[in-house]
């Protein structure tokens, strides 16, 4: 496995030590009263956001994106690997979710709040009942202003808790990786967030930022290596597409299996949500990591059992790819270990296919992504090639979801490119 790993091959691999989730879930530190505490603190925010966000209005403060299914693309992925995928393809639209476009709405805003609320409630402000719409007013923004946030990126985590951490009136540093996007340091700098950029890849920025905040006893640092924080903000998506699933009658059940499939950098938005699935769907959900072949670093890390004590770089890899949110080099250890018996598996995906699934996308269901958000569609196919996934018995009554991590928030002469690109890969 590492040889076709150093050669970017893809690949899929199945997990060894996943074990029945009412046994992994007495062996773990968290459980589903701590996902449903997560679940109280975002309703308890719903009023700030129907203040700060009328967009939200219509969902009633709750920040939440569509979920749908997708035939005429599953009918462009039978086409092109020749076989019937079994079941429902569908797919989790975060990257429609309000504030900032992609996953990390759920984790880096659900981090801010926790913070926000620490300390209102810490400085007699704000306390349990109140009508969370007052931290809208300007006194809250100065007292916020005494306080900063910092957090190192690759992109739609610094996007998230920089739209957020403005708009509630904390002081914003991002610490951006030499991958992150042009467009999203610009979106950030726009909004009054502090950016500081760094040759060198995703560890390293996270790194410096780390550094730089524990000088300051007012800075919080957003740890997306370490932060169970953060974990659990991701994981109530959960609880969110359990009550979507019965209102489109979708049955998740033994003899109705849920195949679920999560674009992965560092680990903590999908280590969360799959987290999260596991609390509520136990047996009946499977969840896979999708990662780019140049920076597999969850992959690497669950196989070899090192976790975060071993790098792509380690074997021969760059961390290069063009999905920048999942450029990066060395998974989360705290991610990796609390999942370690909850996963099914892992696979890679050329940032080729990516471009392919994002204009095939684009073209048979007018949904448009970043190359990341594309690394899950391959997933289903994998099922379909009868590959070392078969023997998750996908059948016709499965459910295979793409959860579609971001790209409402690209700029439209990005995303042509993005498009474009894509046809280019097609008709090459």
């Amino acid at each position: 496995m590492k040889n076709a790993l150093r050669e970017q091959r893809e690949v899929c691999w199945v997990n060894p030590k996943r074990i029945p989730a009412k046994l992994a879930a007495q062996s773990c530190e968290l459980n589903m009263c701590h996902v449903e505490e997560a679940e109280a603190r975002w309703r308890r925010f719903a009023a700030f956001f129907k203040r700060a966000y009328p967009e939200t209005l219509a969902t009633d403060g709750i920040l939440e994106s569509p979920f749908c299914e997708i035939p005429r693309m599953k009918a462009e992925l039978e086409k092109e690997c020749g076989l019937p995928i079994l079941g429902r393809l569908c797919i989790k639209l975060d990257s429609h979710l309000p504030v900032s476009g992609s996953i990390k709405a759920r984790g880096g805003v659900y981090e801010v709040l926790e913070f926000a609320e620490r300390i209102a409630t810490k400085r007699g402000m704000l306390s349990p009942g109140d009508d969370y719409g007052i931290l809208t007013e300007e006194r809250f923004r100065r007292l916020f202003s005494e306080y900063s946030v910092a957090v190192g990126s690759t992109g739609n985590l610094g996007l998230s808790i920089g739209i957020i951490g403005a708009k509630l009136g904390f002081r914003v540093t991002v610490h951006m990786s030499a991958d992150a996007k042009e467009w999203k340091k610009e979106m950030l700098r726009s909004k009054g967030v502090e950016v500081i950029e760094y040759e060198s890849d995703y560890s390293e920025a996270v790194r410096q930022g780390r550094i730089a905040a524990q000088k300051d006893p007012f800075c919080h640092f957003v740890d997306d290596e370490n932060s169970k924080t953060l974990f659990l903000g991701y994981s109530v998506a959960a609880l969110r597409l359990k009550k979507q699933l019965e209102e489109q009658g979708i049955l998740v059940d033994a003899r109705h299996p849920m195949f679920v499939y999560l674009p992965c950098g560092v680990g903590g938005g999908p280590g969360g949500v799959a987290f999260g699935l596991k609390q509520v769907f136990g047996d009946a959900v499977h969840c896979f990591f999708a990662e780019p072949v140049g920076a597999c670093c969850m992959l690497l890390g669950m196989m070899t059992g090192l976790h975060d004590k071993i790098s792509v770089r380690d074997v021969g890899l760059s961390g290069k790819t063009d999905a920048d949110g999942l450029a990066v080099g060395r998974a989360s250890g705290f991610v990796g270990k609390l999942m370690e018996p909850f996963i099914s598996g892992c696979y890679t995906v050329s940032d080729e296919r990516m471009y392919r699934y994002l204009t095939k996308l684009a073209d048979s269901e007018n949904i448009f992504l970043e190359p990341s958000a594309l690394a899950g569609m391959h997933g289903a196919v994998l099922m379909a090639k009868r590959t070392e996934f078969a023997r998750f018995g996908a059948d016709e009554n499965a459910t295979h979801l793409v959860w579609a991590t971001g790209g409402n928030m690209v700029p439209r002469h990005v995303m042509e490119e993005y498009y474009n690109k894509g046809k280019g890969v097609l008709n090459g």
